[in-house]
């Protein structure tokens, strides 16, 4: 399984962008889709996750509100929508696929990862 993610560019504070991850192969109903993020300095943090087949997401706490995460099955790809962008949203966004639950934030628990896009908030 191969994931591209794409969709990262620049946006002013308060402003929107969406990422995509499209995976190669089929994506299986005990998948979780999940978006990490890692900022200059930082280790790299979940920020939100979906299971394929429930749908039951799973966000991080300072993303809760402003991002939501969604999944089109016919094209095998999951969104990240991030609204009322702030600066320390700043960071390289990576998708990943986890044969689990949504609740499993971990990064290293994650087994496929697609490329990072980057995304800059200027305030």
């Amino acid at each position: 399984v191969q994931l591209q993610a794409s969709g990262g560019g620049s946006a002013q504070a308060g402003g929107s962008l969406t990422l995509s991850c499209e995976s190669s192969g089929r994506i299986f109903s005990s998948t979780s889709m999940g978006w990490f993020r890692q900022a200059p300095g930082k280790e790299r943090e979940f920020v939100a996750s979906m299971n394929w087949g429930s749908r039951v997401t799973n966000y991080v706490h300072s993303v809760k509100g402003r991002f939501t995460i969604s999944r089109d099955t016919a094209k095998n790809t999951v969104y990240l929508q991030m609204n009322s962008l702030k600066p320390e949203d700043t960071a390289v966004y990576y998708c990943a696929a986890i044969t689990g639950s949504p609740y499993i934030t971990h990064p290293g628990d994650y087994k496929y990862w697609g490329q990072g896009t980057q995304v800059t908030v200027s305030s």
